[in-house]
């Protein structure tokens, strides 16, 4: 069982230290993490806190959900691990990609490709 707890709808007002203090109470708390526009600077609402271990973990998450801070009822629960963006664009890491179909695009016959 993970020991990362995802924390949402957070007030802006809510920094690093306090979140970690918050979570503290319940047991050894290994990094507490606000996540920050990148452009502005500011809280974008949500953070995630690393426990020591999942029972603690669990503890704080029956503990603090719902509880409401300046004036906000947070969202408290297991973090889920990142899912692969699905990027339509035909870009990723392996670089540009055609389309799959064999009777689209250029080169197929014709001016501008494909069968009609």
């Amino acid at each position: 069982m993970s020991s990362k707890i995802y924390v949402g709808n957070l007030p802006y007002s809510v920094t690093d230290s306090s979140l970690k203090s918050n979570f503290a109470e319940f047991g050894s708390v290994s990094s507490a993490k606000v996540m920050m526009d990148r452009d502005t600077g500011s809280s974008k609402g949500f953070g995630f806190v690393e426990m020591a271990s999942a029972e603690v973990a669990q503890a704080a998450i029956a503990a603090l959900h719902g509880m409401t801070v300046d004036g906000r009822s947070i969202v408290v629960s297991l973090a889920r691990p990142r899912e692969a963006s699905k990027d339509s664009s035909g870009y990723s890491a392996n670089g540009y990609t055609a389309t799959k179909r064999s009777d689209v695009g250029y080169g197929t016959g014709g001016f501008g490709g494909g069968r009609y």
